[in-house]
């Protein structure tokens, strides 16, 4: 009875061992004598016990290495690249990633090193930093080749990183800061032209304006006199009479201005003042006498006829 449990016993652990299961995303590779025999994905499977032997269990799933090297660039620029490739095994050819390959993650650092000094020099610092993901294309169609023959994918790879020397960043930072300072200066200098144009433009269109106003003005003012005189004429003035009566009130307006002035000043008037107009029109009367007389003409408008003349000066105007 004893015996017959032993078997059942020993029975039962042969079924067992003959029996294992892979798990998902891997594979097991099943040798039988120490030879190759095939290769198991997830599931359940039976063995041979003590004739075949799992070998090796590789994890199917994505794996991920971070190089970083120094190298220099085109223009002499020494820079430090971090870069991420992406691999895994290839489902097709388990067998010869396992068979071939006595480190992969190694061999996979080596390949990438390598094309990346092959790459970075080709290129200046800022084509570079420019052109990272073409040089990220190139390194993994480079490696991708080459893993490809051991069984393994090269999914991504990526440029992490392009850092240069302390001193280079130093250097970057000052040329940029003085193309921003040089581009700002230039465009304080286009404001500052854009300014005084327009303020010349508008200092012009305001002497303009100030000028057409004064004209207006002083048009206004001609047509008032001579319409005060027109008037003066049509209830039977005489042209003397008027022209006391114009330059009186021209008169009085100047000193009613000047005595409305802001301005602080000290005005010295005739003693006899309105009684001095007398005064200033026999001056004002005087002077256009001698200009008339300077270009030989005889008559005066609006001056002081001499005895017997008046009422034919009266009638020329």
């Amino acid at each position: 009875m004893a015996i017959v449990f032993a078997v059942v016993v020993i029975l039962l652990l042969l079924l067992f061992s003959a029996i294992f299961i892979v798990p998902q995303q891997q594979a097991y590779i099943i040798e039988r004598f120490g030879k190759y025999k095939t290769v198991q994905f997830a599931g359940i499977h039976m063995r041979i016990p003590f004739v075949d032997r799992i070998a090796m269990k590789t994890n199917m799933r994505v794996n991920q290495l971070n190089v970083q090297l120094e190298t220099k660039t085109l223009d002499n620029v020494f820079v430090t690249v971090v870069a991420s490739t992406q691999f895994r095994v290839n489902p097709e050819n388990v067998a010869t990633a396992y068979y071939e390959l006595r480190d992969p993650a190694g061999q996979l650092r080596s390949y990438m090193e390598d094309a990346l000094r092959s790459a970075i020099p080709a290129l200046t610092l800022d084509d570079a930093f420019a052109r990272k993901d073409d040089v990220a294309f190139d390194v993994q169609k480079t490696v991708g080749n080459e893993m490809s023959r051991f069984g393994f994918t090269v999914v991504k790879t990526l440029i992490t990183a392009i850092d240069p020397s302390p001193q280079v960043k130093n250097a970057m930072d000052s040329i940029n800061a003085a193309q921003r300072e040089k581009e700002a200066t230039r465009q304080r200098a286009e404001a500052q032209r854009i300014q005084i144009e327009t303020q010349a433009a508008a200092e012009a269109e305001k002497t303009r304006l100030q000028g057409e106003g004064q004209a207006n003005y002083r048009r206004e003012i001609a047509n008032g006199i001579v319409d005060q005189i027109k008037s003066l004429q049509a209830v039977g003035m005489s042209i003397n009479d008027v022209n006391n009566v114009v330059l009186f009130n021209q008169y009085l307006d100047v000193m009613r201005s000047l005595s409305e002035s802001k301005n602080a000043k000290t005005l010295v008037l005739p003693a006899s003042t309105p009684g001095g107009y007398q005064d200033l029109y026999e001056q004002v009367t005087r002077a256009m006498l001698t200009a008339s007389e300077a270009s030989g003409s005889g008559t005066v408008p609006g001056a002081a006829p001499s005895s017997g003349s008046t009422g034919s000066h009266a009638r020329t105007r």
